[in-house]
């Protein structure tokens, strides 16, 4: 389904990704119609429309719907009853399949093993003798994770040895959990692809990422890796992408294994983090492929055009902004949000370079 410009595009959530969405919707000729039940929110900041009311207000989604063209979402946990409802009226992409998948780290890497995409050796978790059994099988270290909800390293805890596993347990207060072998990996990698309409798939090049405590520090974009590596990291991203049936941005992270080999730690049903640097670096940015893809339109090329580094501003890294802004080849992205709290994103930074350099 074609939605051409003057047409109306819906965000389901308010963050700084719904932000630059919006910002790149605009740019391409479309208005932005945003719900989130946060007041002041990032996107709304920059979005034409704002409905601000809980996700599960049938009456606001209606509304919301009758309001716009195409819907797709800016983060994965968005409940999926509220994706369901709207996608009776409107089309919603990426689809609800892609966001259940993602929304449960059971689900997903379940999916992952059965169209062939290697993962860390996992196990469901329960209870407390679901552990006691499941991880001396996989080895200590091991790391146990909610099934649901977490991100940047919340919702997970690292099981050191046998006499960590009941308070690693009672941590989870009952939640329904997997238990997953300790990955020794000598980089953290991501890919960040499109798929449009029409089933045709573009990707960017693969990126290497720091984080610290958990969260995403810095990326640099291109990662030196083999050919081969990128050929393998394109391959996984099409078995999950096409296994889908995905329309829009999809990124998927990877750990580099000690031994060469790729293996995959999540993945991300929307534009990404570990993306931002397409805004200067790339052709075309993820933001602007992402509205392409779910309006049916042509993709937008994903060559590089700079090599790049971006910068996450967490918290008070935000004091650092005019030092930022002082240097050269610089670009600041801030984000509108009116407190700085510890490991809250406030804005990135996107350093761009020669390629030949």
């Amino acid at each position: 389904m074609r939605i051409a410009p003057g047409g109306t595009i819906g965000i389901l959530g308010g963050g700084q990704l719904g932000r630059m969405l919006a910002q790149a919707a605009g740019k391409l000729g479309y208005r932005t119609v945003i719900f989130t039940p946060e007041e002041d929110s990032p996107a709304s900041q920059v979005a034409d429309e704002t409905i601000v009311a809980p996700y599960k207000r049938e009456e606001a989604l209606k509304a919301f719907a009758d309001k716009v063209d195409v819907m797709t979402y800016e983060f994965e946990n968005i409940p999926q009853q509220t994706v369901l409802f709207a996608s009776k009226d409107k089309p919603v992409h990426p689809s609800l399949q892609a966001l259940k998948t993602s929304q449960n780290r059971l689900d997903e890497k379940s999916y992952l093993n059965r169209i062939g995409v290697p993962t860390t050796p996992f196990a469901a978790v329960q209870l407390l003798d679901d552990l006691v059994g499941e991880a001396p099988l996989l080895g200590f270290p091991c790391v146990l994770k909610t099934q649901r909800g977490g991100y940047d390293g919340k919702g997970q805890v690292l099981i050191r040895e046998r006499t960590d596993m009941g308070r690693a347990y009672a941590q989870m207060l009952g939640q329904s959990c997997i238990i997953e072998a300790f990955v020794e990996f000598t980089r953290e990698l991501s890919i960040v692809c499109v798929r449009g309409q029409s089933g045709a798939i573009q990707f960017y090049p693969v990126v290497e990422n720091e984080h610290r405590d958990h969260i995403l520090f810095r990326t640099t974009a291109p990662a030196l890796i083999s050919e081969r590596m990128e050929q393998r990291a394109q391959t996984i991203a099409t078995k999950i992408a096409e296994g889908l049936d995905y329309i829009g941005v999809l990124t998927v992270e990877l750990f580099e294994t000690v031994d060469g080999g790729l293996l995959v730690n999540e993945t991300a049903p929307r534009v990404h983090n570990s993306g931002h640097w397409t805004i200067e670096g790339a052709r075309t940015s993820q933001f602007e492929n992402h509205i392409r893809a779910i309006c049916g339109l042509p993709l937008g090329p994903t060559t590089q055009t700079h090599r790049a580094v971006m910068t996450n501003l967490i918290g008070d890294d935000i004091e650092q902004v005019a030092d930022w802004q002082a240097q050269p080849s610089t670009f600041v992205h801030l984000y509108g949000k009116a407190e700085a709290r510890p490991g809250r994103k406030m804005g990135h930074v996107t350093q761009v370079f020669p390629l030949d350099d």
